[in-house]
């Protein structure tokens, strides 16, 4: 099995973004493909992305708003490093185990910058905002989450999608989703290390990413 690293990063409108991802699910899966397929990227201009199944949800002013074809709740798309993962699914693996293999690759990329990160506790929260939430798939550091992602299925094939948070505009962010954003709950990477560039942050997974397509 090969990694594939798809583009450098760089920042996309919210619907070149979901077309993007999707095409690379929709080629996989057509050419019934045993290799795996990453990206990392941005936003450009701010974007709300809403889960596949999803409510709709009408911010209280002009923005750009996207449906993901991945589940779970809305998401402020900023100062963060998405991350697009793409592939088989491996022979009896469930959504769960999806999410460990990936988590734990994330994790081991992260470790590769002295930054020790652990698995989220049981979801809570009903929150509108996503990263307000915390479910057992999530990536936190020191209680905190850090990374957030949801999945989607489709003819024996997925799609992982995961927001590494860089940096927050709480006032902002409040006034897309009128609550209250729990800072208690929520850390970035500049309030770890505010020295580490995106580019050491992408470079040290890639680098997880390829030893995990060597070991399988």
């Amino acid at each position: 099995m090969k990694v594939n690293f798809l583009y450098e990063f760089k920042k996309y409108s919210g619907k070149e973004n979901m077309d993007i991802d999707l095409s690379v699910l929709n080629e996989a899966i057509s050419k019934k493909t045993d290799d795996f397929f990453v990206r990392f990227y941005g936003w450009e201009p701010k974007c709300i992305s809403l889960g596949r199944n999803q409510k709709p949800f009408v911010p209280p002013f002009k923005i750009d708003v996207v449906t993901r074809p991945t589940g779970g709740r809305a998401l402020l798309h900023d100062k963060e490093i998405t991350y697009m993962v793409a592939g088989k699914i491996p022979e009896n693996c469930g959504v769960l185990q999806t999410y460990k293999m990936i988590s734990d690759i994330l994790i081991d990329g992260f470790k590769k910058l002295s930054i020790n990160l652990e698995y989220a506790g049981e979801k809570s929260g009903n929150n509108k905002y996503c990263m307000n939430i915390s479910s057992g798939s999530d990536i936190c550091y020191n209680g905190k989450k850090l990374i957030g992602s949801a999945q989607f299925r489709k003819e024996g094939y997925f799609l992982q999608h995961g927001s590494i948070l860089r940096d927050i505009d709480y006032s902002f962010f409040e006034k897309v989703f009128l609550e209250k954003i729990d800072k208690e709950k929520i850390i970035t990477i500049n309030e770890i290390n505010p020295k580490l560039s995106d580019k050491e942050i992408i470079d040290a997974l890639k680098e997880s990413f390829i030893e995990f397509g060597l070991l399988n």
